[in-house]
């Protein structure tokens, strides 16, 4: 399963008053385990961008004056996200963005849907967390992930938060990238090579659960899924 976290940053609220899309962010999952395989780019809008904006995201008219055009990364764009399914918070926001700048162009790229599925975690996260502050803030504070270094919005940034997000409302582990399983595979090698278990394992001891425990959790697998609208990834 292939999974493309993604986030953009614009130059103001609505792309049918012209407002355009500054900055594309993306991290890759797959299998519910980052891999590395961004996507980023800056964009030249052609246009100011407003003050409001500024003051979210930080980037500035000069900053992107060198930058590409939309059109000049379309291409790339596409050929990253397609077959995928985005994982966006508050979807209707980016996704009507690029739909717009995908309308621009000359040469016609059709729209999102034509490409990939979609999941909002906004909407996502209003059915786990009814009646509670549901922003990207609100749900680190909730899953206990560290965004301290969120000073302002950025689309890369962004989108690696929402990733441990996604994977902590989801009920899976958040350090499962390859490069902790990298890490792993190293941390237990020693200098005769790959660390083996002894040959003599009776001292080994294993508990395995009581039938209470086993129906405790068969019941919070049975919560979890409910709660998270039947797409429970992984039991037992």
């Amino acid at each position: 399963m292939r999974q493309i976290i993604l986030d953009t940053e614009t130059t103001g609220l609505e792309p049918t008053q012209g407002h355009k899309i500054i900055e594309i962010g993306c991290v890759e999952m797959v299998d519910r385990k980052l891999t590395g395989n961004h996507f980023h780019v800056y964009l030249n809008p052609q246009r100011e961008i407003d003050e409001g904006a500024i003051e979210v995201h930080g980037i500035s008219n000069e900053f992107l004056q060198d930058k590409p055009l939309f059109v000049d990364v379309v291409d790339d764009f596409i050929d990253y996200v397609k077959d995928s399914e985005l994982v966006i918070h508050n979807a209707p926001f980016d996704i009507g963005f690029l739909n717009h700048e995908l309308k621009q162009l000359t040469k016609s790229r059709g729209v999102m849907a034509d490409y990939c599925q979609v999941l909002d975690t906004l909407v996502l996260a209003r059915q786990m967390h009814p009646g509670q502050k549901n922003s990207l803030d609100a749900l680190c504070k909730r899953y206990f992930i560290d965004n301290s270094h969120r000073d302002l919005h950025g689309a890369l940034l962004d989108s690696e938060i929402l990733a441990e997000v996604y994977l902590s409302m989801t009920g899976g582990q958040t350090d499962l990238t390859l490069t902790h399983k990298q890490d792993y595979l190293t941390a237990n090698r020693d200098e005769g090579g790959i660390r083996r278990l002894p040959e003599n394992r009776e001292s080994f001891k294993i508990i395995k659960p009581s039938a209470q425990e086993t129906l405790a959790h068969e019941n919070y697998l049975k919560e979890l899924s409910e709660s998270n609208g039947g797409k429970l990834v992984w039991k037992h």
